[in-house]
C-alpha cells in the first residue's frame, strides 16, 4: 500500500470509494490524456466522473481562470458579478425555457437540493416522484429521492417518495415489449400511481440514468409523463448533471429526446460545464425559481473565477462543435464496441448515446450481473492504459465510457482496443 494510500485510509471517512486494488493518484493531464504519480500515461474514457468535458488542461480555460484570478476569486453573490452574470445569460439563453433565471451552486448534489426546494415550496408539497435505478446526489434530500440502493445509505427523508417505472428499458416488468408499448405500460403505471396520492411536487428524471448505468427510456417517455403532470399541475425537474452541454450527441439537452411538450420545468446542471471547477445550478422559469419568500444567498455557488471557467469552457464547446464530434466519434465507438461485444458471451448490452456509453456485463448465458467481472475488467483495462468507470443498479457490473467531447477518432480507436483485450483477458 503506497504512503498516500495509507493516509487517505487514516483521516477519511471508510464510504469514500476509490477504483482500483491499488488506488491511483493522477497528477496531471492533457487533452484526452492523464499520468499518475509513477509516470504511466492513460487515456481517460471517464475524465473524473464525465466533468472533464472539454480536454484536460484547456489552454483557454486554464488561461481565463489564471486572468480572473489575478483580479478577484471571489466576493459571494451580495455584490454584483458581471461573470456571474454573463455565464447565466448565455445558459438561460440556451435552456430553452422561458424567461428562465439561473441559479449557480457548486455541485449537482446541491443543484438538485435546490430544485427540490423550489419545487415543493412553488406546489406546497412534499411529495417527489423520482424514477427507479435513479441518483441524484449525497445530500439528505437527494439521497432521499435516489432510487438506486447502493447510493442511498438511509431510508430516512424530509421528502415522501414514490418511485415510478421507466428509467430502464432492458430490466423489468416492461421489457419484452415494444417501445411503444413499453411508453404506454409505464404511463398508465404512473396515472395508477397518482390515483392513490395526493398530488405531489414534481417528478425528477435523469433523461439517461449516470450512476445507474447509463440506462435510458424510449425517446418520448417523459414527453408522454408530461402530459399527465401537466393535468396535476405537477413540475418536470430534468436531472442534467450528466446528459448536458451536448454530451450525448444527437441533443444539447437529455431532455430533448423528450422534447415534443416542451422544456421542463426546472432543470438542474453541473459536471462538464466547469471542465472540473466546481459549478452547478438551476434553471427555472421565473415564477417557480422567485417563489422563496425568505433571504437567501450561496458563498461559493457563482463565485468569479469558476464562472470564468464556464464561460471559457462553454465557448469553446459552441465555437468547436464538440456535440457534433460526441455525435460523430461517439457513433463510431458505440458501433465498434458492439462488434466487441458480439463475440463475448458476458456482455448483455452496449447501451449510449453520443459520449455516454454503458456496457452491462453479466454471467454468460444469465440476466444476473457479473460485478467481480467489471472490476476485473477495470483493473485490466488500467493495465492497458485506459481509465473508464463503472456503475449500475443491479450491483456494480456496467462499464461506464464518457470521455472528454473533443476525442478523436484515432484516441476511441485505441480505446476500444485496450478495452477489447481487457475484456478478452478477464474471460
Amino acid at each position: 500500500m503506497s504512503d498516500l494510500h495509507a493516509r487517505h485510509r487514516k483521516v477519511l471517512p471508510d464510504w469514500l470509494a476509490l477504483y482500483y486494488e491499488d488506488p491511483l493518484e493522477i497528477t496531471h493531464g492533457e487533452g484526452r490524456h492523464v499520468w499518475d504519480a509513477e509516470g504511466n500515461k492513460y487515456l481517460d474514457f471517464f475524465g473524473g466522473i464525465l466533468t472533464t468535458m472539454t480536454a484536460h488542461a484547456l489552454p483557454e480555460v486554464t488561461k481565463a481562470v489564471s486572468e480572473q484570478a489575478g483580479r478577484i476569486n471571489h466576493s459571494s453573490t451580495l455584490y454584483l458579478n458581471r461573470p456571474m452574470v454573463d455565464l447565466a445569460e448565455r445558459i438561460a439563453h440556451i435552456s430553452g425555457i422561458p424567461d428562465a433565471r439561473v441559479f449557480f451552486t457548486t455541485s449537482g448534489t446541491e443543484a438538485n437540493d435546490t430544485a427540490l426546494l423550489l419545487a415543493t415550496t412553488h406546489r406546497r408539497s412534499n411529495t417527489v416522484l423520482a424514477m427507479r435505478n435513479s441518483y441524484h446526489g449525497r445530500s439528505f434530500s437527494a439521497v432521499g429521492i435516489t432510487g438506486n440502493r447502493g447510493w442511498s445509505p438511509t431510508s430516512l427523508s424530509p421528502l415522501q417518495t414514490l418511485y415510478v417505472h421507466g428509467g430502464v428499458r432492458g430490466r423489468g416488468p416492461f421489457a419484452a415489449l415494444s417501445d411503444a408499448g413499453f411508453i404506454e405500460a409505464c404511463v398508465a403505471d404512473l396515472k395508477d400511481l397518482l390515483g392513490h396520492t395526493r398530488p405531489p411536487a414534481a417528478l425528477i428524471a435523469e433523461p439517461i440514468q449516470g450512476v445507474g448505468g447509463f440506462t435510458s427510456p424510449p425517446d418520448g417517455l417523459y414527453a408522454a409523463f408530461r402530459e399527465v403532470l401537466n393535468a396535476y399541475g405537477i413540475l418536470w425537474i430534468a436531472d442534467e448533471v450528466q446528459t448536458g452541454w451536448g454530451r450525448t450527441g444527437e441533443h444539447f439537452w437529455g431532455w430533448q429526446a423528450h422534447g415534443r411538450s416542451g422544456p421542463p420545468d426546472i432543470v438542474t446542471f453541473a459536471k462538464g460545464i466547469g471542465n472540473g471547477m466546481s459549478i452547478g445550478g438551476v434553471i427555472a422559469r421565473s415564477e417557480i425559481m422567485n417563489c422563496l419568500d425568505a433571504n437567501s444567498i450561496s458563498t461559493f455557488g457563482g463565485t468569479q473565477v469558476t464562472m470564468a471557467a464556464g464561460l471559457a469552457n462553454l465557448s469553446y464547446l459552441l465555437e468547436h462543435d464538440l456535440q457534433g464530434n460526441a455525435r460523430r466519434v461517439g457513433g463510431l465507438l458505440i458501433e465498434r464496441l458492439r462488434a466487441v461485444a458480439a463475440q463475448d458471451p458476458g456482455v448483455r448490452e452496449v447501451r449510449g448515446r453520443g459520449l455516454m456509453i454503458g456496457v452491462e456485463l453479466t454471467k454468460p448465458g444469465t440476466d444476473l450481473a457479473d460485478p467481480d467481472r467489471a472490476a476485473a475488467v477495470l483493473e485490466a483495462a488500467r493495465a492497458g492504459g485506459l481509465l473508464i468507470g463503472k456503475g449500475g443498479g443491479h450491483d456494480t457490473s456496467v462499464l461506464r465510457i464518457a470521455p472528454p467531447l473533443s476525442l478523436t477518432v484515432a484516441e476511441a480507436e485505441e480505446g476500444a482496443a485496450i478495452l477489447e483485450g481487457a475484456l478478452r483477458s478477464t474471460q
